[in-house]
């Protein structure tokens, strides 16, 4: 049995799970970088493996990608939700699809990333920090949260988690999603809005949404021209959320505070994309979902789909 694991970036796959336990007639290849971007390509990459464990929504798996790796049986995604992958096309294809659950404090990992972005806009940490490295001192004034307001686009369990913290800092917490009611923001401490009061109002807005047809580009370019000149946007969740010219265009022209992005249109981000020229933008790598904890669990539950699936019984059936 041929397995590839994709995007392992840090090399954490092989020490994470016993991928042993497996066999002596099992092969793996890790994929330590991105497969190539055209289609032909990364067929001839992934030509032959009976098994891809794919990281989340790296590496797409349309249809178009799918037709040309008939050997593949087996699709294992991290996580129990992927929209890279046609489960339509792997199920005419006879392709099993399964998910890796993460560890339960992953919703805290990013809602952690969230607050270490909201934090370092207020405070100015990235522009200081290279100051100081350089020899220098102070360069601007840091900004206080107690008594701002924080926009929280998305209320479940992440937006709950990253609005625990607003309240310890004293902020007032506002609040939208799709079909948020007044008792269950109340009951996080939050005061529901529409999305258009919330653009308008907040000192800085973090989204935590998923992404599906119903929320993409929810950020839209109105929204975004309506926010404060001074407020932040902070991005943990999917770019696709956003109205990304829209948001590059305020920033560039320095129409708002500036932004917080963990999440690319293009991952990882390509070394000449606009982004990185901006001095008002704070950027991490997608890091949201990455911690120890999580990895091992991810390919703990990996490895244990695969041996089900072996057996005949597959478990956490996405298709």
């Amino acid at each position: 049995m041929k397995i590839a694991i994709l995007d392992d970036y840090l090399d954490t796959a092989r020490g994470a799970a016993d991928w042993g336990s497996l066999g002596a007639d099992t092969a793996i290849t890790v994929f330590d970088k991105p497969l190539p971007a055209g289609v032909e390509q990364r067929a001839a990459a992934l030509a032959g493996f009976d098994v891809i464990v794919a990281m989340r929504e790296r590496t797409p798996f349309p249809a178009d990608l799918l037709s040309r790796l008939p050997a593949l049986r087996l699709l294992v995604t991290t996580g129990m939700r992927n929209l890279a992958i046609d489960m339509q096309a792997c199920a005419g294809q006879g392709v099993v699809v399964c998910g890796a659950p993460g560890s339960k404090q992953a919703v805290h990992a990013t809602a952690e990333l969230a607050w270490a972005h909201i934090l370092g806009l207020f405070k100015n940490l990235a522009a200081e920090n290279r100051v100081m490295h350089a020899g220098g001192w102070q360069t601007q004034i840091p900004r206080i949260l107690a008594g701002k307001i924080l926009g929280i686009v998305g209320l479940g369990k992440l937006g709950q988690a990253a609005a625990a913290v607003g309240k310890a800092f004293g902020m007032e917490i506002l609040a939208y999603s799709p079909h948020l009611t007044d008792e269950r923001a109340a009951a996080a401490g939050a005061r529901r809005v529409d999305k258009e009061e919330l653009f308008a109002q907040s000192d800085v807005i973090s989204l935590h949404l998923i992404l599906a047809d119903s929320t993409r580009g929810l950020a839209s370019a109105a929204l975004l021209r309506s926010m404060k000149p001074d407020a932040f946007l902070v991005n943990t969740s999917r770019a696709g959320l956003v109205d990304m010219d829209a948001l590059y265009d305020l920033l560039s022209h320095k129409r708002i505070g500036g932004a917080g992005l963990d999440v690319y249109p293009d991952e990882p981000l390509p070394a000449d994309d606009r982004l990185r020229g901006l001095d008002n933008v704070l950027l991490t790598p997608h890091l949201g979902y990455v911690s120890a904890e999580n990895f091992q669990a991810f390919y703990r539950n990996a490895v244990k789909a695969i041996a089900a699936w072996v057996g005949g019984a597959p478990v956490d059936l996405l298709n």
